[in-house]
């Protein structure tokens, strides 16, 4: 599938038939989680098959739970009328942190999954908008990253998805009720994408939050050598020196970046790193790694929009920053291999 289903699909077929699905999961759950408990016997790993369904049908449970709130809310906003009011926005908002801290909080018991900031108290918060670049790696890293803006920091994050996301009907619902952007999955959608970043980010408020990946995708080495070939393609050998000298990223693509801080002068700039991950970003890895007993650790470099660089010094400032994130990277993974040793 290419493109997702028309809108009347979706909420008149798809989402109707995703809460019968969800009430069929609750009631053979007996069932299922007999089947679960008995393979586990026979698969390698802790409980990894049961841990899997568990997990996936506590997810099924809350997005059904969640499309049934988001019906009475479309229904006491005036069918509609007023779903982009302020009220109803806050109110979405809080139902969204509600919803993210539910399945974070079930995949860090199911997984074993450790998430610790190392540096919070750094990221003095203030009433200015952010931009928020964080680094690409492993699964679920943007749910971890949303759901610490939403419910750790306080702020309204936007974000820019694909729109086959639609297929999950509460990303469709509720996303799409809040200052987000679907793009296309298919074809070159470029310049929608700098479009979406830039429409974004001048209308943010002091407490709003646009959360982009300059890396466009998880690290890997092949993605690594072609982003190097490309820079050298074009005539950026000074940039394809920076790019090889980063280990554990890919070189960030500045357009959307740049276009949102050239659309919103006034925010703060906040990049993120991660490390923990990295190991567990194919599907297959993922289905490996369970339980993932992961150590996850971050940490925010703040920018204020002051001390930004002009336009013409922007690029190179953002490779820095990247070199500056992939340099803690690496501390983090020597430190972790000298202890394993």
């Amino acid at each position: 599938m290419k493109r997702p289903p028309p809108y009347l699909v979706r909420r008149l077929i798809i989402d109707p038939l995703f809460i019968i699905g969800a009430i069929a999961a609750l009631t053979s759950l007996p069932l299922w989680l007999l089947i679960a408990a008995f393979a586990s016997r026979f698969i390698p790993g802790r409980w990894r098959p049961l841990r899997v369904a568990w997990f996936l049908f506590l997810y099924v449970a809350l997005e059904a739970l969640l499309l049934v709130v988001l019906f009475v809310l479309w229904i006491g906003s005036g069918f509609g009328w007023k779903l982009e009011s302020p009220r109803f926005q806050a109110i979405h908002y809080t139902v969204a942190g509600w919803w993210l801290r539910q399945v974070m909080g079930s995949a860090r018991r199911t997984f074993n999954l450790v998430i610790e900031p190392e540096n919070t108290a750094e990221a003095a918060d203030n009433d200015r908008p952010r931009l928020i670049f964080s680094r690409h790696a492993g699964p679920g890293d943007s749910f971890l990253l949303v759901e610490a803006v939403l419910n750790g920091g306080g702020r309204r994050p936007r974000v820019i998805l694909k729109d086959l996301l639609r297929l999950d009907p509460c990303v469709d619902v509720m996303l799409g009720r809040l200052p987000n952007r679907f793009i296309p999955s298919t074809g070159r959608a470029g310049q929608v994408v700098v479009d979406s970043i830039q429409e974004l980010s001048a209308t943010m408020g002091g407490r709003d939050a646009l959360v982009l990946f300059p890396e466009g995708g998880n690290f890997t080495p092949h993605r690594r050598e072609r982003a190097i070939e490309k820079l050298e393609e074009i005539g950026r050998p000074r940039l394809a020196a920076m790019a090889r000298d980063m280990d554990h990223l890919l070189p960030p693509k500045p357009t959307g970046a740049l276009a949102a801080i050239a659309a919103a002068p006034n925010a703060d700039i906040v990049f993120v790193g991660h490390v923990g991950l990295e190991a567990l970003s194919t599907t297959k890895d993922l289905w490996r790694g369970i339980p993932m007993d992961s150590h996850v650790v971050s940490r925010l470099w703040v920018v204020p929009a002051e001390d930004v660089p002009p336009p013409d010094e922007q690029e190179h400032w953002l490779y820095d920053q990247w070199s500056t994130i992939d340099d803690w990277i690496d501390c983090h993974v020597s430190n972790t291999s000298d202890e394993g040793n």
